[in-house]
């Protein structure tokens, strides 16, 4: 069997593989896990991850891909909503969870690899009591027989997006057993949309907890002859090192990878040969055009880009050729799919005319959210759904985002909701109302800026609301700007005007 797998390099054979994935299916259903129930996932990049996956095929369960920079309580709401029923973590980070507080979990390590491990100058010698309590994957392998089963049709990813509550809610698929095979999907994609051929090599540098790298990723892997490669973490050099090494040809890349390579000195950046590329996919925080056209210039005519949610999947797409002719649109549906641009009253739009973007693409299958106490219906018309993203379509049916979300901030490829932020940082003491909002930056794309209103005769510091969020959320969530103004500009119902905010 061909398609290899590589962390950092290093060779796990897709036979072996297979193989350790067969026997995790079995482990999992010697610990009850069957059809339709959840697995949580808590781990850095690594080839075990993708094993996890394609356990949770033989058993037809879904998987929760957690981001391993959440703190604990963030990850303790996912896991309890989902109602995941294990959580399988690399060793190192099951230290800041607690089995009391998730009486219901099972707790499951997979030891840390060594590369993860140089990448992130971790420790992996500190002792942890949830860690000695936890089934050690490792060590049951020795003694499981792989699973003798066919796969189950798969669940695929049960993905977690923002909720009216501040709290994340869960994009679960509904599960139909005369449906067809979802992995099928992923086959289809692998070819439709990533172009990938027998021996071709797809290197992934990003977090696969995020949406698409994982689902990328699984399309590799279902293309079965096709070898990937997985970095333990993204730095521009050795990501273009690899590129030249191991001759790649396929890509998934982000703005703010397109922007650290960019800044490359060229004597780095003419150091490497990249010629072997054929293939690059970008997805997640629309690209800006001049990093774009720069990006072809350095590595030719080779980029794709995708307007993708995890509700819906990935569903316009946009070559380098069309990229140059419709600067800043972000390509035409997808085969299968239709896009409407609507007004509030769902009144649709013609060419040129802003409104929400609302798309049908049955591909991936319907879903239901948990943890939505709002009013899905303003989002939905017929059989199409909106992300609430705004947007427009020209006389050719290119698409075009003004705004990605009204609220939401993409820094990094990463989602980041204000409400979440702001409904902690409003107990702060010295804080009598608070507003967060996104500001274009020019490497991660928005940046997080805090606007506070103080108690009258105190002030407080950016410092100050970092160590009071120290704990409560994770790092890449922090305003990286401080705003204090004497009252905010809200409404009589409450509403807050964050456009004027942003105008500040």
């Amino acid at each position: 069997m061909n398609g290899h797998l590589y962390l950092n390099g290093n060779l796990t054979l897709r036979n072996e593989f297979e193989i350790n994935a067969k026997k995790l299916a079995r482990l999992l259903q010697n610990q009850g896990i069957g059809s339709n129930d959840t697995v949580a996932i808590l781990m850095r990049n690594d080839v075990q991850y993708l094993a996890v996956i394609q356990a949770c095929r033989y058993l037809g369960c879904y998987f929760v891909p957690l981001n391993w920079h959440s703190v604990t309580t963030e990850i303790e709401h996912i896991v309890q909503d989902s109602k995941a029923k294990i959580l399988i973590t690399h060793k190192d980070l099951i230290h800041q969870l607690d089995p009391q507080k998730l009486p219901d979990l099972l707790f499951a390590t997979i030891a840390t690899p060594t590369q993860v491990a140089e990448s992130y100058l971790l420790d992996l010698d500190i002792q942890s009591q949830t860690a000695d309590m936890a089934i050690d994957i490792g060590l049951s392998l020795q003694t499981t027989e792989p699973i003798d089963s066919q796969p189950k049709p798969f669940r695929g990813m049960f993905a977690y997006t923002s909720g009216s509550t501040g709290r994340p809610k869960g994009i679960k698929r509904k599960a139909d057993d005369n449906d067809a095979d979802k992995y099928t999907v992923y086959q289809g994609l692998a070819k439709s949309l990533m172009q990938l051929t027998k021996n071709d090599r797809f290197y992934v540098a990003a977090p696969i907890y995020h949406s698409a790298p994982n689902t990328l990723s699984i399309c590799a892997l279902a293309a079965s002859d096709v070898d990937l490669y997985l970095a333990t973490k993204f730095d521009p050099e050795e990501f273009l090192a690899t590129i030249d090494k191991n001759q790649i040809t396929h890509i998934y890349i982000v703005p703010t990878m397109m922007i650290r390579l960019l800044k490359l000195p060229h004597s780095i950046r003419e150091k490497y040969d990249i010629s072997s590329l054929k293939y690059a996919i970008s997805t997640g925080s629309a690209c800006p055009a001049d990093i774009k056209l720069a990006m072809i210039d350095w590595f030719g005519a080779i980029f794709y880009e995708s307007y993708g949610a995890s509700e819906i999947g990935f569903m316009t797409l946009i070559s380098s050729a069309e990229a140059k002719n419709k600067p800043g649109s972000v390509g035409k549906i997808v085969p299968g799919g239709a896009i409407k641009i609507l007004d509030e009253t769902k009144q649709e739009l013609g060419p040129l005319h802003s409104g929400l973007i609302y798309v049908n693409l049955p591909i991936f299958g319907e879903f239901e959210y948990t943890n939505f106490d709002g009013e899905n219906s303003a989002y939905t018309y017929e059989n199409y759904i909106s992300v609430g993203d705004i947007g427009f379509l020209d006389h050719e049916g290119y698409l075009f985002i003004n705004d990605r979300q009204k609220d939401m901030i993409i820094s990094g490829g990463a989602n980041i909701f204000p409400l979440e932020i702001e409904s902690v940082l409003i107990q702060m003491d010295d804080i009598i109302d608070c507003a967060i909002f996104g500001k274009p930056d020019p490497e991660y794309g928005e940046m997080v800026v805090a606007a506070v209103q103080c108690k009258p005769a105190t002030t407080i510091t950016l410092e100050q609301i970092h160590n009071y969020l120290d704990g409560k959320l994770a790092r890449f969530k922090y305003p990286r700007k401080l705003a204090i103004h004497k009252k905010l500009p809200r409404e009589d119902s409450g509403k807050i005007f964050k456009h004027k905010l942003r105008a500040t």
